[in-house]
């Protein structure tokens, strides 16, 4: 169901908006958490050291996916914001055609270069094997991955939160039982939870496709949609290609400190990757968060309506914050018994990181979602400048940070760089807020 961002009030329309965004993250994010739980109890450290490993250069696909999502999400809201539905619906046809071939290419450039990936970031010899695998099963899915983000960014642009919800409540829940199934009674290894992934993945992309389509019928234009506009093109790319650029940063330093850790050896790898599937649960969480007040913040500017986006932006902090203390609480509190959902062994190296990586990063979780919160009012307002640079902030200070503290403090350096990169980032993003967005706004309304 399509619905207005610019009517109502702005805490309830916000809220009652993200809140199901929230759920549909938590869902997707146990696609990552199955593969690495069930690789992790049911094959060993070294299987769960593979698909950590794996993952880090999987974020550089999803890194595109998300910035199609996003351009086409912010855009469309605009439009449909201003009631200019025509356009919103070329936006589409044009971010389907362009995603696809983005999509195409990166696909040859991935089964090109696999291995070479992998040996970049100095993978053990003993999971190289199990790490190639898994890559490149994933790669296979792309398409799914593309066209399903796609949808879900049309689904936010209309307003509909529900939808993605319900497909990814079902295909997660899916997801985890072909994961057990394939792996504990088919013995499939490791090429048990990519292939889990690749067809619960294809099945929600393509019911994700028709519903959009549907919607589409229901917005009513005076004008016949184009099949694909240069102008439109051009307007999604000063939303996603900065979008990108951020994700691919953010994964490409992922990976630089990934390459730190794998200097460590297995055991440590293990303990990042299932500590890092935990905190990448909560860090993705609020970024869907902020994708959510992007599209609120699109429409009502679409609208004229200036004076609700500093609203929305104070109901957006108030609900990530609501949501992050339970966590924080969780993760200290739990640390231990979470990170052993992972493994086969109570003690030891691995599960020892994994608690220490959890400790030191769950009670910075409140600067990095107002941050977050922040960025998503600038990425709706199509202040990307502004978004880039207190991204690239707090990543090359994070990348940077765990090079030389690794130095001084071993692996705990790593760690240790997260919460830093944080602070000074999240004061970036509020100066940029304040100073771009709030005074606007409010000088819109006196």
């Amino acid at each position: 169901m399509n619905k207005d961002l610019t009517q109502g009030k702005p805490e309830k329309v916000l809220w009652n908006f993200c809140l199901p965004l929230f759920g549909s993250i938590i869902f997707q994010q146990l696609y990552n958490i199955a593969d690495s739980l069930i690789a992790g109890k049911f094959v060993g450290e070294n299987a769960l050291a593979a698909v950590g490993n794996s993952y880090e250069i999987t974020l550089i696909f999803i890194a595109f996916a998300f910035g199609c999502n996003i351009g086409c999400s912010v855009i469309v809201s605009g439009y449909f914001g201003a009631k200019e539905y025509h356009h919103a619906r070329t936006a589409v046809h044009t971010t389907l055609i362009s995603g696809g071939i983005l999509c195409a290419f990166l696909m040859l450039v991935g089964f090109a270069g696999c291995s070479g990936l992998l040996e970049l970031i100095h993978t053990p010899e003993e999971i190289m094997a199990d790490s190639r695998l898994y890559l490149m099963i994933y790669i296979a899915g792309l398409p799914f991955l593309f066209f399903y983000n796609i949808a879900t960014g049309i689904f936010s642009a209309l307003g509909d939160s529900r939808t993605p919800f319900f497909f990814l409540s079902c295909s997660s829940t899916a997801n985890i039982v072909m994961d057990y199934v394939f792996v504990k009674y088919l013995q499939m290894g490791v090429s048990g939870v990519a292939w889990a992934t690749f067809i619960c993945q294809g099945i929600s992309c393509v019911l994700a496709m028709i519903v959009v389509f549907r919607h589409l019928k229901a917005l009513k234009a005076e004008k016949k949609a184009e099949v694909f506009s240069t102008h439109i093109f051009k307007q999604i790319c000063v939303v996603a290609v900065p979008s990108i650029l951020q994700q691919s940063f953010i994964s490409i330093g992922n990976i630089v400190i990934q390459s730190l850790i794998n200097g460590f050896g297995p055991a440590v790898i293990a303990g990042y990757a299932a500590a890092i599937k935990l905190n990448n649960l909560v860090i993705t969480s609020f970024t869907t968060l902020g994708n959510g007040i992007s599209n609120y913040t699109a429409q009502n500017l679409g609208a004229g309506k200036y004076d609700r986006i500093h609203s929305g932006f104070k109901a957006g902090l108030k609900l990530v914050w609501i949501l992050c203390i339970p966590i924080i609480l969780i993760y200290i509190t739990f640390g231990k018994g979470l990170v052993f959902l992972f493994m086969d062994n109570a003690e030891g190296p691995a599960i020892n990181t994994g608690i220490l990586i959890l400790r030191i990063l769950a009670p910075f979780y409140l600067v990095v979602s107002a941050k977050l919160v922040a960025d998503g009012v600038l990425r709706g307002a199509s202040l990307m400048k502004q978004f880039m640079t207190a991204t690239f902030t707090d990543l090359i200070l994070r990348v940077l940070l765990a090079d030389l503290l690794s130095r001084l403090l071993g692996a705990t350096g790593i760690w240790s760089a997260w919460p830093i990169g944080w602070l000074i980032g999240t004061a970036v993003s509020l100066f940029f807020y304040n100073r771009q967005v709030k005074r606007k706004s409010l000088n819109r309304t006196t």
